[in-house]
């Protein structure tokens, strides 16, 4: 290569160097200006990398607790799908038209028996004294006369009464003898007017019969009369009013030991916030409630005695069985269990134990409604019949699970599953105590229960004597009022109990 070439090259690779060498300078300028920008940039990044980790690991617990939800979720479902619906289905009804079939008399209220005021209703009259018509003032003609009889009510008011009574001192009995009206509560030294009896047998209706809350009944007096009552004075005077009905109450539970037959069923009932239960006897003509922490088989042998004579109807509970006396199940909860057992297990349903225990049942509350219709004789042969049908059908061996524990009821309550056949009086279910038991379910939605242990006798003792009085079909307001006017006259109970069945 010559010289000139290798000059020529070596001024190329001068300028390289240069230009690579001003290149290099400008890159560590730039690399000056960047590098703090940089740093931040990789920490930033560091941060977000144990952000992510941290969030990857709250995702895996997370996803975990979702799947455990959903799964319960699941769970739940199928046992709310196993128990049925909470709203009850839609069913399709006959389509029927309403009211009575044509040429049926129609359905009236009764007439009135008096009439207690006649007022006279005149026309519209013109300026010459005519009759007219109030649209056009045409005269009217071919007039006659009509009676249009309206029942209403005279709108309630507060009277308030004062009694002028006169005192003295019983040397003999130590003590200040005051005069008092029947109808007048006992006196009461206090700044203000005590609450009439008509008052009082109003409020413990609407609080005790018709479960009204306290704010609902001093609500209504102060609507209707104008009377202004507080609600603790209402929860005062129940349980006042109670006090004085005591010896009433324990007399109508010395009427139910000595009924015939009694049915009993129980339910819960919180106290002060705690759980307990509410008792209920009943027979045709009285009902009893009582509020205990209990719901053992104590409970219902305070309430009936140990040597209760009759026959008690109650369901499969076990605290009935320690009752020694005649006892008659209540067919109705065998048929449910029958039929829930069935819902559970299709081996159950499917097999000849469910369906033959069910048209049993079925046959012996059908046989005692025709009684009368066959005569004793073909009655009680059919009634031989199936009970021989029961004591094969519960003595039978079987293999599917709830066959065996239902027929093991069977045979445990035989003679108790069909005592009623041979007492016409007596009924094969407890519906009796289930409809006098529904009222106080009723209540007890509405108040929760009681806040006192005296609060919840008190209920008990009213509403058994209220619930009594309607049974017997008196007038509830009424019974309530004479009752008071007797335990007022005396400071023991009166001989002749007021809720005694009779005339």
């Amino acid at each position: 290569m010559d010289r000139r070439t290798l000059e020529k090259r070596y001024d190329q690779v001068l300028q390289e160097a240069q230009f690579l060498r001003s290149r290099c300078n400008h890159l560590e300028q730039q690399a000056r200006v960047d590098g703090p920008e940089l740093y931040r940039a990789y920490q930033k990044i560091d941060r977000l990398e144990q952000r992510l980790s941290r969030v990857e690991a709250e995702n895996v617990i997370l996803k975990q607790r979702v799947n455990d939800l959903t799964l319960a979720s699941k769970q739940a479902q199928n046992r709310e799908d196993q128990k049925g619906p909470v709203i009850k289905p839609s069913i399709r009804r006959v389509s029927k038209k309403p009211g009575r079939k044509a040429g049926h008399p129609a359905a009236l209220r009764p007439m009135p028996d008096h009439i207690d005021v006649h007022q006279g209703v005149a026309l519209p009259r013109d300026s010459d004294g005519r009759e007219s018509c109030p649209c056009c003032n045409a005269c009217l003609v071919e007039l006659e006369d009509h009676e249009r009889v309206v029942e209403d009510i005279i709108p309630a008011k507060v009277v308030v009464k004062c009694y002028h009574t006169r005192s003295g001192w019983c040397p003999s009995c130590r003590k200040r003898v005051e005069s008092r009206a029947p109808e007048q509560p006992p006196a009461a030294n206090i700044p203000h007017g005590q609450l009439g009896i008509n008052a009082l047998a109003t409020a413990m209706t609407l609080r005790i019969t018709h479960r009204l809350p306290f704010r609902q009944v001093t609500a209504v007096f102060a609507d209707l009369p104008g009377l202004s009552i507080s609600p603790g004075a209402i929860s005062h005077q129940v349980q006042r009013i109670a006090d004085w009905f005591d010896g009433d109450y324990h007399k109508l539970l010395v009427e139910l030991r000595c009924a015939e037959h009694a049915y009993a069923d129980e339910t819960g009932w919180r106290t002060d916030g705690r759980n307990g239960y509410l008792w209920a006897v009943t027979d045709p003509t009285h009902t009893l409630y009582h509020v205990d922490k209990s719901r053992g088989g104590k409970v219902i042998q305070k309430l009936l005695g140990r040597a209760f004579g009759g026959t008690l109807v109650s369901d499969f509970y076990s605290a009935y069985s320690t009752m020694d006396c005649k006892k008659q199940k209540c067919l109705t909860h065998l048929l449910r269990e029958l039929a829930e057992s069935a819902e559970k297990s299709p081996a159950f349903a499917a097999g000849a134990f469910f369906k033959q225990s069910k048209g049993l049942i079925k046959q012996m509350l059908r046989l005692k409604g025709q009684w009368e219709t066959l005569g004793d004789a073909r009655y009680f042969a059919r009634v031989n019949r199936l009970e021989k049908r029961l004591e094969a059908l519960a003595g039978a061996d079987y293999a599917e699970a709830n066959a065996k524990r239902i027929a093991k009821r069977m045979r445990k309550h035989q003679k108790e599953l069909t005592a009623f056949l041979r007492d016409k009086a007596l009924d094969g279910t407890n519906n009796a105590a289930e409809r006098a038991i529904r009222p106080a379910v009723v209540a007890r939605k509405i108040s929760g229960g009681s806040r006192s242990k005296k609060g919840a006798q008190a209920w008990a003792t009213l509403a058994s004597l209220m619930k009594t009085a309607d049974q017997q079909g008196k007038n509830v307001v009424g019974t309530i009022k004479s009752m008071l006017m007797a335990a007022w006259a005396s400071e023991k109970p009166p001989t002749a109990s007021p809720m005694s069945a009779g005339p």
